[in-house]
């Protein structure tokens, strides 16, 4: 194996190529165990959510957050609650006022079709 090919001349090595695959192999398998796969975990709410519901919601995201996974959380609006989007903004702002200690916002509010989506990301140590 060649070590040096800048230097005049070329320094080489002998080596065991089925060792030195096998140690490349184990480096990929530690860094592969070292990672963390951060993953998106939904919750679907509707503008007229009452206050228990809506507080259970808050304690799963926070237990997503607590994981390192992030949240999406999505509002779906049905029927006629299309033309009062302002009441998915608004629950999306007391879900981030609620969970203001623990998350960072990742992506704003917007809507995607019938739905207003955003998502909560946990806040770095």
């Amino acid at each position: 194996m060649e070590v040096a090919p800048q230097a005049d001349p070329p320094v080489c090595r002998i080596m065991d190529y089925g060792r030195y695959k096998y140690q490349l192999n184990k480096k990929s398998q530690e860094a592969k165990k070292k990672q963390t796969v951060i993953q998106v975990k939904e919750i679907k709410l509707r503008p007229k959510t009452d206050e228990h519901d809506f507080q259970t919601k808050i304690r799963h995201i926070k237990r997503f957050l607590a994981q390192k996974d992030k949240a999406k959380i999505t509002v779906v609006l049905r029927g006629r609650e299309v033309m009062y989007k302002e009441q998915a903004y608004q629950v999306l702002q007391r879900i981030e006022e609620a969970l203001k200690d623990e998350a960072i916002v990742e992506s704003t509010p917007k809507e995607e079709g019938k739905n207003v989506v955003m998502v909560l990301a946990p806040k770095r140590d």
